[in-house]
């Protein structure tokens, strides 16, 4: 790989000979300890993929001026051979088990045997469609060095193209006010051409208190972003920084350093009081204008700062000013650095830094709040958007998109930078559609007992969907092309003379202009002049009735009806034959809030499964849709749609221990030891294919475990609730339920984890308690047989026993972390737990041993 090369406001990116990312280290020592990704050993199982392309670009000397903006990895024969020549072994395997199932069918239930039959057919379909796509990991890594050389002039322009940043929330109160302000300072000190560069954000809620909180944002925003780039400071969101980088302490750094840092601090910890007193700022101003008002007998409305009544909602809702039930609002907080007019209140009047050559200029950043109205579906996050889609196409137009949740921020300030290369690669750039991140979070409790991180899947599906078409949107942390959103094809299949028709579209003249300069290639760095005709034309774009007999929602732009926009808005994508890529970054690119309350976390996983069964039901099912997308491209997807089924027969084998208080023995398959030993071997031979996984991944064995045990935890849960919501849809018609994930933490300044152990009973948690009291009770009653017949059981019923007894003990483990959530905050002490199950296990067997005793003499045992 290429020397050191400096990268821009004194960062230095370092590349090795081996497998890893550009690591950022800062020129001064004041950032973050990098939070690193994993790994797979720093390149110990990955190899160069790309050396006979870069010697061609080498000798043709590029192609029209265009470099290779990435390296691509393969993973090495060693592993790669052994992993796939396993799955083809485990298949067979799994043919010839069901061959000697089918051919011995004795059973002495035989319906349960019928049903388990159909049951490990779908097993085997299920894990054939995850596996499958898995062939051929690839590994992208981004050469932030060379992007730069090629794209940046020496006197300190560049000729990047522009990206407008979106970041969504949906309630000030389910999404702190805090949370979604540090993502948007983030934003405005990443590390990109300030007049490239643009931050959307969509308010749902139409609340005055964000959009004031944004102005607060203008004002802290000239300190803390020409902080970030005179020092390199990392993470640049000042909540994580101050967090969880150590206080300089004197004599280590220089004074200015210090003094800088100090002064910033405190203007930050002044921000956040800021914040904090907007709510009570905010009603006493309107009780004021209000009160002034009285005699004219108007209602009491919410104002702004500057005498104007809010057009959004209102702190004592009213028609028309409601949640759910308000005007459409543009607002630009902070213009083009070009023009540098704050539209908001003005800065901290003195920075008292100094800040020499450091660039001050700001990004342009604009409030959105799309119309409301009870008449009209609101198409929930892809409604908004879309909105921010069509509000940023009047004002930038740029030519990449990037959205983040308003609980992400941005970690790595190169990370837009990486993402850009591989729009800009000469190798597939052109086509190349998204750019996928994987999620990173830095709340979860450090034994991540819920498998949050869901490193299986982020550093393992993902990255093996790169040597296909490409990874799936996953709703978060991705880069897209606005032509890709817009719905035009790829370069390699598009028409000639493409026009932007208002059919399509809608009847905005703007924006069917911004439309044909898009698809001309032809943007101006500069918007144009923001005046009253052009805010009322901005408002327009983002009403309720904009999209309504156009392709919105459906061929244009975020696909509406389905709880889970971002996979069927990849699909769409994909389908059209574009492809997509998966960046990933030792130092993490971005970084989040994860919900580490059990309950919510389910609720999470309801919509997201319940979503992809809704897509598995619409005209973006995987069979059908996509005439252009890849086959193996396809399973992928159809694995993404079905999953949530396996829970039916998860759920059903993880009851089957009731057959424990059956007296005589029952045998779902004969002979049943035969049975259980190839059964064991099957499962085994995954957890071998796994083991190879983890090791092309870089994943750890506890990541891996987390992910089998929350899997079980969910097809008990989660995953069968899904599935009722869709019989329920299908036959009403009625989709899942849309509930904000909440982000706010249980009331504890003690524990940062206090969430985890509050437990919240909710309906969907009845399937799990009757897994765990089944299994607790079977042990316990195959103990107490164990006293009462151990003189009679020939040795094969012992054996019979306890290979019986493995699977409920198999289980238990599994469904570990849900027996901690029961005991709420006495699982801290984890070892509670592992006395208080043996003295259950040894209470059931105590009164199996008592009841036998009694009805011996009634009911023959």
């Amino acid at each position: 790989m290429a020397s050191p090369a400096p990268a821009a406001d004194g960062a230095v990116y370092a590349t090795n000979g081996g497998l890893t990312d550009p690591l950022l280290v800062s020129a001064n020592g004041h950032g973050a300890a990098p939070r690193k990704a994993a790994y797979g050993a720093k390149g110990k199982y990955w190899v160069a993929a790309d050396k006979a392309e870069r010697r061609a670009a080498k000798e043709a000397g590029g192609e029209e001026g265009r470099a290779l903006l990435f390296r691509k990895y393969k993973v090495k024969g060693a592993l790669l051979h052994p992993y796939r020549l396993l799955i083809i072994i485990r298949l067979i395997a799994v043919l010839v088990f069901f061959a000697w199932r089918i051919s011995h069918n004795k059973s002495d239930i035989m319906w349960f045997w019928t049903m388990s039959i159909v049951g490990d057919v779908w097993f085997g379909f299920s894990w054939l469609l995850n596996q499958l796509p898995k062939f051929n990991p690839v590994k992208t890594i981004p050469d932030l060095a060379a992007l730069k050389r090629h794209f940046d002039f020496s006197e300190g322009t560049s000729r990047l193209p522009g990206i407008d940043v979106f970041v969504t929330t949906a309630d000030p109160i389910d999404e702190p006010i805090l949370y979604t302000m540090n993502c948007v300072l983030s934003i405005l000190a990443v590390d990109y051409p300030v007049d490239r560069l643009a931050c959307y954000l969509s308010d749902d809620s139409g609340a005055l208190i964000l959009y004031e909180a944004l102005v607060e944002v203008g004002k802290f925003a000239p300190l803390w972003v020409p902080f970030c780039r005179k020092y390199s400071i990392e993470p640049r969101a000042p909540e994580s920084y101050f967090e969880h980088v150590a206080p300089p302490q004197a004599g280590r750094v220089t004074q200015e350093f210090l003094n800088d840092y100090r002064r910033v601090q405190m203007e930050y910890d002044e921000f956040k009081v800021r914040l904090d007193n907007l709510p009570d700022a905010i009603r006493k101003r309107s009780d004021v204008y209000n009160s002034m008002r009285a005699a004219e007998g108007d209602q009491k409305a919410t104002w702004m700062a500057n005498g104007v009544q809010w057009p959004g909602t209102w702190i004592d809702p009213t028609e028309n000013h409601r949640k759910g039930h308000h005007a459409p609002i543009a607002k630009v907080v902070q213009d083009h650095p070009s023009r540098g007019q704050h539209h908001g209140s003005q800065p901290i009047t003195e920075s008292n830094l100094n800040i020499g050559t450091t660039d001050e200029r700001l990004p342009m950043l604009v409030y959105v709040s799309r119309e409301k109205n009870p008449s009209y579906d609101h198409n929930k996050k892809a409604g908004a958007l879309n909105a921010q889609l069509r509000a940023s196409a009047l004002l930038s137009n740029a030519q990449l998109i990037i959205n983040f949740d308003c609980d992400h921020y941005i970690n790595n300030s190169q990370a837009l930078g990486s993402a850009v290369c591989f729009m800009l690669d000469q190798r597939d750039g052109d086509n190349t559609a998204f750019v996928q991140f994987p999620q990173r979070f830095d709340n979860v409790d450090p034994t991540d007992r819920y498998g949050n991180h869901n490193r299986v899947f982020f550093d393992g599906t993902m990255l093996a969907l790169n040597g296909l078409q490409g990874p799936s949107y996953l709703g978060t942390g991705c880069m897209f092309r606005r032509l890709a959103l817009y719905g035009i094809d790829p370069p390699h299949c598009r028409a000639e003379n493409i026009t932007a028709e208002a059919s399509r579209f809608g009847n905005s003249t703007i924006f069917l202009d911004s439309v044909s300069k898009a698809l001309r290639n032809d943007r101006s760095i500069t918007p144009p002049p923001i005046d009253d005709t052009f805010l009322a034309e901005l408002e327009r774009v983002v009403t309720c009735s904009y999209d309504k007999g156009t392709d919105w929602g459906k061929g244009v732009g975020y696909i509406y009806d389905i709880a889970t926009e971002d996979i069927v808005t990849g699909f769409r994508i994909h389908g059209q034959g574009w492809r997509s890529m998966y960046c990933t970054m030792e130092h993490d690119a971005f970084c989040g809030v994860a919900p580490i309350n059990l309950t919510e976390r389910l609720h999470q996983i309801v919509r997201w499964s319940g979503g992809s069964l809704e897509m598995f039901f619409s005209h973006n099912n995987p069979f059908i849709g996509g005439h252009r997308i890849q086959p193996l491209q396809r399973v992928s997807y159809l694995n993404m749609t079905v999953y949530p089924v396996t829970s039916v027969f998860i759920l059903i084998y993880a009851l089957s221990p009731v057959m424990w208080l059956i007296p005589d023995e029952v045998y779902i398959q004969r002979p049943f030891t035969r049975y259980v030993v190839y059964l064991l071997i099957i499962i085994v031979m995954i957890h071998m294919i796994g083991w190879l996984e983890i090791k092309w991944a870089g994943v750890t064995w506890l990541d891996y475990w987390r992910n089998e045990q929350f899997f079980m935890i969910g097809s008990t849960s989660a995953y069968p609730m899904a599935v009722l919501h869709m019989a329920v849809n299908l036959l009403t018609k009625k989709g899942i339920h849309f509930r904000v994930t909440s982000k706010q933490t249980a009331a504890d300044d003690n524990d940062k984890f206090a969430d985890l152990y509050d437990f919240r009973w909710v309906p969907m948690l009845i399937p799990t308690m009757a897994v765990l009291i089944c299994n607790v009770g079977a042990i316990g009653v195959a103990l107490g047989k164990t006293v009462v017949y151990i003189g009679t059981w020939t040795a094969a019923k012992k054996m019979h026993a306890a290979l019986g007894l493995l699977f409920n003990i198999w289980i238990m483990f599994l469904l570990y972390p849900f027996a901690l959530a029961i005991i709420g905050r006495w699982a801290k002490r984890p070892i509670i737990l592992v006395v208080l199950l043996p003295v259950v296990f040894a209470l059931v067997a105590l009164l199996y041993v008592g009841v036998h005793i009694l009805l011996a003499g009634v009911i023959p045992f």
